[in-house]
């Protein structure tokens, strides 16, 4: 493959991913002057980490998948590509349900999925490329303590 087509494939994903945040996003800032007024719990973060932390974790999803569909065989490319799809649309519909509609024990159960998605993800990319995958370990660390904030929203708001 050329150097041309490669960095154009790299490019494609990474836009298309942090497209889906940014519009993804605006679920966030509905929901924003809501989610500001509940009490959350211990080692909650400032509102500015979010946006930073979700970014770094966009690009190196992207990178990583980018990469394994490059440099995959045909099967392995088509399974990293179903996983990728399906855990990156989990992950851009979860903001709907926490912060624009306030479902926030579906949305715990809706990031358990997600949690579940992503270790699959993990696994899947491990096939095609050790590095690749390990590098989503801390997205998935972020994810399970995403999940912790989120149930944790839920029950300091009932």
């Amino acid at each position: 493959m050329s150097k041309k087509k490669t960095i154009l494939t790299y490019l494609t994903i990474i836009g298309i991913t942090l497209l889906g945040a940014g519009l993804s996003s605006i679920f966030v800032n509905l929901g924003m002057d809501e989610y500001n007024t509940l009490t959350k719990p211990p080692l909650s973060p400032p509102n500015i980490l979010f946006p930073i932390a979700w970014t770094v974790f966009y690009l190196i999803m992207s990178i990583s998948f980018s990469y394994i569909y490059l440099n995959s065989d045909k099967y392995q490319r088509k399974a990293a590509t179903k996983i990728y799809i399906l855990q990156l649309a989990v992950n851009l519909l979860w903001p709907l349900f926490f912060f624009t509609l306030g479902l926030y024990f579906f949305s715990y159960l809706w990031l358990t999925l997600l949690i579940v998605l992503v270790i699959s993800m993990i696994i899947i990319f491990y096939d095609a490329s050790k590095p690749a995958a390990l590098v989503n370990l801390g997205y998935l660390a972020w994810l399970i303590f995403a999940s912790y904030l989120n149930l944790g929203v839920f029950s300091l708001n009932i």
